[in-house]
């Protein structure tokens, strides 16, 4: 088969990649966008996005009205330490907007892609990418080659093919063991609530009956689709051996079962399986910049140890990318000016997350400890101020100038701390 050539190839369609492919388009690169499935194809996912999300979709001129398709949300219901679950709009910032978002993945993920497609880029559908090509002579990244034996060449590769990454791999990029990893997984079921402008969390997962077993790192979710149908599922740290042995889909059934029957969260309300995915978070491979090949999303570890949330920093990674990537090319690949400015992509990042995710690797080992949980439940989620700041930290909703003092303690901690 005949090679395809373009500035860029971005190897994934999914937030990071697409995103990625926008802001190249956008500043007149060729972008070669390649897909491994067909669209419309799903992920799992709690489809739910913080501000922080709906921030980076306003910059990329998307509208989020509810006219086009999206449900917007208040903030968060946090059910957890108290017989009445409390409501906590969402913090009212000038970095951030008010609301949050809710769009199925398999929509979402067409939606951004297609945006590209409308920017300039060439998507290139059922592009399954096995690996780099290097050119032995520089020992670069020169393109990437797909399972039905077709080569796609440029300058500069972005590997946004999630957490396994076969273009990371292929380097010999391998993940760092000792950073967090979650699961995540979820199914949808028909109910009452699937109207409900609210995010809900459940900040106590119970491996068994409430109050009598274990507390578990971790939380459960229902995102109210606006559809007929509610988004249920659970997500918790996996950084030890024994949480990698949690049976999650039992976990979840678990909890369901506790839920009032009302809100119809049983087997016979159940739409589709449940499925789950890995979360790999803190940076847990490295580096996001070498030999002409660039990691974003969940290639590079690019999820919060807080809360699990990966589509915002895949966002961001993305336009922060393409910023370095749109230099490089101006000064000419290859060149030192360009390796400049591709390196301080990864230094970028670090300025700006890796305090807060180390703050996230710290946070995790704490709620490891069973003991540790049963404390944090029973004096501080009670707390409603305690809790407002709890939800900026998770969230990762402060500003970072002229905030108040919650935003000013969060931030001096995210800079005090080793970047991950």
């Amino acid at each position: 088969m005949s090679d395809e050539h373009a500035d860029v190839v971005v190897v994934g369609a999914g937030p990071a990649g697409a995103t990625t492919a926008c802001w190249l388009a956008d500043q007149g690169l060729s972008v070669a966008l390649l897909e491994k499935g067909t669209f419309p194809r799903d992920k799992v996912c709690g489809d739910g996005l913080t501000p922080r999300a709906t921030k980076q979709l306003l910059r990329l001129g998307i509208d989020v009205s509810e006219e086009a398709g999206w449900l917007h949300n208040k903030g968060l219901r946090v059910h957890g330490g108290r017989a009445e679950p409390f409501e906590l709009p969402w913090p009212t910032l000038g970095e951030f907007p008010s609301f949050g978002l809710v769009r199925k993945r398999a929509d979402f993920d067409e939606l951004l892609a297609n945006h590209a497609v409308a920017k300039g880029a060439t998507l290139y559908q059922q592009a399954n990418v096995t690996g780099a090509v290097v050119d032995e002579r520089t020992d670069r990244v020169t393109g990437v080659t797909t399972k039905d034996g077709r080569t796609f060449t440029a300058p500069i590769v972005v590997a946004a093919d999630g957490n396994s990454s076969p273009v990371a791999k292929s380097l010999g990029l391998l993940k760092n063991a000792n950073r967090p990893m979650g699961v995540a997984c979820r199914t949808y079921f028909t109910s009452p609530r699937h109207d409900d402008d609210w995010m809900e969390s459940w900040l106590e997962l119970w491996d068994g009956k409430p109050g009598e077993s274990n507390l578990l790192p971790g939380y459960g979710w229902i995102f109210g689709m606006g559809d007929g149908t509610c988004n249920v599922g659970l997500g918790t740290v996996a950084s030890t051996a024994k949480s990698q042995k949690l049976n999650y889909r039992e976990l979840l059934q678990t909890w369901l079962a506790n839920t009032p029957k009302e809100w119809g969260f049983s087997p016979d309300n159940q739409v589709g399986p449940i499925a789950s995915a890995a979360l790999p978070m803190a940076f847990n491979r490295k580096p996001a910049y070498t030999r002409g090949l660039v990691l974003v999303g969940d290639s590079g570890g690019m999820v919060s140890p807080f809360n699990g949330e990966g589509i915002p920093y895949a966002m961001e990674a993305g336009e922060a990318a393409a910023e370095a990537i749109v230099r490089a090319h101006a000064e000419g690949v290859g060149t030192p000016g360009a390796e400049k400015a591709l390196n301080s992509y990864p230094a970028r990042l670090a300025a700006e997350w890796g305090g807060y995710f180390r703050l996230g690797q710290m946070f995790v080992k704490l709620i490891e400890h069973p003991q540790v949980m049963h404390l944090c439940v029973r004096y501080g989620l009670p707390r409603p101020v305690l809790m407002r700041f709890t939800i900026k930290l998770l969230a990762h909703l402060y500003d970072t100038k002229d905030g108040d003092w919650m935003d000013r303690v969060i931030h001096s901690l995210s800079r005090a701390v080793p970047a991950a």
